[in-house]
């Protein structure tokens, strides 16, 4: 089976595709008859360019990206990595929250800077992390994966999702609830056409003076000028690591001290991103096989 690849996956179980190309779709110019399957990150497919295609395997959980309904019609299975990221990205969720909490960077940048005269750090004061109230939204694997890490700082934890579930890890509330009561809010769920652009300008109104928000799902949940218009304010504070048009960064957040950015690095580490290799290929190889992927998002 043809693979064609956009970019050479880390981990050794890249080298298991027998027959792979290394090269992004988009630079496709002509048909590509012999182009049985795609590895991908969470990329648009020149589905005209590709009539052979068989199936889809996306590096990642989120396939927004992706046209999935059509590639459903043309009867083009689709598959993700779920599962095998949920703790490094929880981990950087965590990260942010504790940077953007206890002023982290502000003081890295005052250190650089020759700023910092002497033990007692006037004008560093932070809020602490311990005791406070830590909102969820969506509690999925990698919403889960935070609360249970929450339960280390004795947090309070919400969540608000479309599926109320019941878990021992969160106290459900609606979103305007959430947005309220909370010290900290983190985004977890999916991109979908139901959560693009769910936290607008009224949702982040209701959030309480000093609070914080934490993206590291997808930009284009948040209203990102409405976020920009809050943090310029200094009404907020921000942990981001998505963005809703990356790798374009609003430039109005560059200079911001209340802001952590960094650079889509969720999933980041050696370990996860090899065992999300590893998936990715396993699907393909098990399809290839006749075999049901493990993890399908959609089957023909």
């Amino acid at each position: 089976m043809k693979v064609l690849a956009t970019r050479r996956y880390p981990g050794p179980a890249f080298e298991e595709l027998k027959d792979v190309e290394v090269g992004s779709p988009s630079d496709l110019h002509a048909p590509r008859p012999d182009v049985e399957a795609l590895l991908v990150a969470n990329e648009p497919v020149p589905l005209e360019l590709l009539p052979g295609l068989r199936i889809v395997s996306n590096f990642g959980v989120g396939y927004d990206r992706l046209d999935v309904a059509e590639l459903g019609r043309r009867g083009i299975a689709v598959t993700n990595t779920p599962g095998v990221l949920s703790a490094a990205t929880a981990d950087l969720t965590f990260a942010l929250i504790l940077a953007v909490r206890r002023r982290v960077v502000e003081g890295d940048r005052a250190v650089r800077a020759g700023a910092w005269t002497g033990s007692w750090a006037d004008g560093f004061l932070a809020e602490e992390l311990t005791g406070a109230t830590l909102g969820i939204v969506g509690l999925g694997r990698i919403g889960q994966a935070v609360a249970r890490r929450a339960a280390g700082f004795e947090l309070r934890v919400l969540y608000t999702q479309r599926t109320r579930v019941d878990s021992e890890l969160a106290e459900h509330r609606e979103l305007d609830e959430l947005l309220a009561e909370s010290d900290v809010v983190t985004i977890h769920a999916p991109l979908t056409a139901e959560t693009r652009g769910m936290i607008d300008a009224r949702c982040l109104a209701r959030l309480r003076v000093g609070a914080s928000l934490v993206n590291t799902s997808r930009g284009e949940i948040v209203d990102e000028p409405a976020l920009v218009a809050e943090l310029v304010s200094g009404r907020l504070r921000a942990g981001l690591d998505v963005f809703a048009h990356e790798p374009h960064v609003p430039e109005e957040l560059l200079s911001l001290p209340n802001v952590v950015l960094t650079p889509h690095l969720g999933s980041g580490t050696r370990q996860t991103r090899e065992a999300m290799t590893r998936l990715a290929v396993d699907n393909l190889l098990a399809f290839e096989r006749g075999d049901p992927p493990a993890t399908p998002v959609l089957l023909p």
